[in-house]
């Protein structure tokens, strides 16, 4: 049994991040480093730690967020760069051009073009782009954000080219010595990057089976909550279009995640997803009878609409008129008339830089050579490992996704022919957008870093050791209903899939362990909470509807989102208890 003075000790980390985020509404800028010196206490009071082990794991940790935040700079960067040229709005143009009819939209523009968002960039940016867009479109405000949140969680797991899995397991698992000697010796693993691997499959598994309702989700609660009849039977009208959807995402997604591993699934199922239904909608297919839209917008709430009204432009430079054709201000007409190809490379280029360079072995070798990493060992007067604790870490320059991101950054300026003024403009929404997650994510991983190595550095189990035992204790066997939900606590304490996993992948490892059932499924179901949260993250909701000029409504979007979560993670938990003792019982 573990003592319940050091579960007390190894709890006052995240309950700092639960009080201070949820109930006090503090921003994760300021959230996390009073977290970080909370585990520093704890770390000294209940384990022993020195001061050598605790700044080895806060620079370990800051490492690994400098390779997140690199990633995470690059992915927004594109996405600005194509915000400054006019790209997304010909796009945007291009779906709104193929229906009017409101359901068809959220299909569209939410569940297949929100999830190549958040595949290619993460981290929030797929509400705060699709909102604005639908606002563009007619939508009320509060019904654009509430749609954008829900409907691109199947690709949030694999989210800005495999961060979450990569970031969020590999590094982390590599960084503890006892998971890593556990995995290659007693699991048919020869790495934990192949471990990860099978975890991405699990985890696609589980969205496959439970997404087939997700774009349903998105339109029934557009129509039930936003529609005239306040009914889910319009979105009935477009089940057949839905599935359509779902099955021509979810094929290559499952089948990517399956044989390419962590990064691609999202992005190729997205893409393949989206050619598929704009084809078959353009061939005459899946159309509903009737036009669905809105009620007349004097009838509208007034907490629907905020700053912006409906068909206004959400940004300096750009609206989209009511016909679904963009009406651009002081902007080169050439941009006015983007023809979609030209608006869609640089995406394509993205796909296409990313699987050259992981699966091309002479590229794949030149992008990973010593040359282009730097490890902590090269580092001036830094020695063999971090402060001789054996820690050690490194960033790949042009390994990593942001190097392909800046890359077709730069290929963008002549494509699109970019100017001076833009350039510079994309670079700084990008800076700003950036620049609050900095801080959040340092302390965030840094904290994570010390509660994982204390236990290293005392001989002893880590903080998340001990309470994974304290929670094996408590559920038993049926923890892992459970495992959805808490990786979805840690998404909605963070915000983010892949600080979620930071946080609590190795606690569900050890859950697992302690009760004696596959650690692979768990962690599946782990990626997949983590997922599930970004619904109801609070700086999610609220980037969201600041974009939209609702600043003030969380409470009522929050409150929305609760029903697909909890659809969601009790789906996904009733098929981890499946998965775990019924249909998968020896897997690792």
């Amino acid at each position: 049994m573990v003592s319940l003075v050091d579960a007390t000790i190894a709890l006052l980390p995240l309950a700092t991040i639960a009080v201070l985020m949820v109930g006090l509404y503090w921003p994760a800028t300021r959230a996390m480093p009073v977290a970080w010196l909370v585990a520093i206490v704890a770390g000294v009071v209940g384990w022993g730690m020195n001061a050598q082990w605790i700044v080895a794991s806060t620079i370990n940790g800051f490492i690994t967020a400098a390779n997140i935040l690199y990633i995470v700079f690059g992915a927004i960067l594109l996405l600005y760069t194509l915000k400054q040229t006019g790209a997304f709005d010909a796009i945007n143009a291009g779906f709104a051009s193929i229906s009017e009819d409101r359901r068809v939209q959220v299909v569209l523009l939410v569940f297949l073009m929100g999830s190549f968002i958040e595949s290619a960039a993460g981290f929030g940016t797929p509400a705060a782009i699709v909102g604005p867009l639908l606002v563009g479109l007619g939508f009320p405000p509060m019904a654009a954000v509430v749609v954008a949140l829900t409907g691109n969680l199947m690709a949030i797991t694999f989210g800005a080219v495999g961060t979450p899995l990569i970031i969020g397991m590999i590094d982390i698992f590599e960084s503890v010595e006892s998971i890593t000697t556990d995995v290659v010796a007693n699991g048919p693993f020869a790495s934990i990057a192949a471990w990860v691997t099978e975890i991405a499959v699990f985890a696609a598994s589980f969205h496959v089976i439970v997404g087939v309702a997700l774009p349903f989700i998105g339109v029934a609660m557009m129509t039930r909550f936003f529609g005239e009849e306040r009914s889910i039977k319009p979105a009935l009208e477009v089940l057949p279009l839905t599935l359509f959807a779902w099955a021509s995402f979810s094929i290559p997604y499952f089948l990517t995640a399956y044989f390419l591993g962590p990064e691609f699934p999202g992005l190729l199922g997205s893409m393949i997803g989206l050619a598929a239904t704009v084809g078959a909608l353009k061939a005459g297919f899946f159309h509903p009878d009737e036009e669905w839209d809105f009620a007349p917008e004097s009838t509208w709430p007034d907490h629907w609409v905020g700053d912006i009204e409906p068909g206004e432009s959400t940004s300096d430079d750009v609206a989209v008129a009511a016909d679904g054709g963009s009406v651009q201000s002081g902007m080169p007409s050439s941009l006015n008339t983007m023809p979609l190809w030209k608006a869609w490379m640089p995406y394509a280029l993205v796909a296409l830089l990313l699987v050259v360079t992981r699966v091309v072995d002479p590229v794949n070798a030149f992008v990973t050579a010593e040359f282009f990493t730097i490890t902590w060992s090269e580092l001036p007067f830094a020695g063999e490992s971090i402060l001789g604790t054996g820690l050690t870490n490194d960033f790949a320059l042009l390994y990593l996704p942001g190097a392909v991101f800046v890359a077709v950054h730069l290929m963008t300026i002549p494509l699109h022919g970019m100017s001076g003024a833009e350039i510079k403009a994309s670079w700084a929404e990008t800076i700003e957008k950036v620049a609050p997650a900095v801080v959040a994510l340092l302390f965030a991983v840094a904290t994570v870093q010390i509660m994982l190595q204390s236990g290293a550095a005392t001989n002893t189990d880590s903080m998340l050791i001990v309470l994974s035992e304290g929670m094996a204790d408590i559920a038993g066997g049926i923890y892992p209903f459970f495992a959805a939900y808490v990786g979805a606590f840690g998404a909605f304490l963070a915000g983010s899939n892949t600080v979620s996993d930071i946080l609590f992948g190795t606690f569900q490892y050890g859950v697992a362990e302690q009760i004696g059932t596959s650690k692979t499924i768990m962690l599946g179901a782990q990626a997949v909470g983590g997922a599930i949260g970004n619904l109801i993250a609070v700086h999610n909701v609220v980037a969201a509807l600041a974009v939209v000029g609702l600043v003030g409504e969380e409470g009522r979007v929050i409150r929305l989102e609760l029903i697909p979560l909890v659809y969601y993670a009790t789906a996904t938990g009733i098929l981890t208890l499946l998965f775990s003792y019924v249909l998968f019982p020896g897997t690792f």
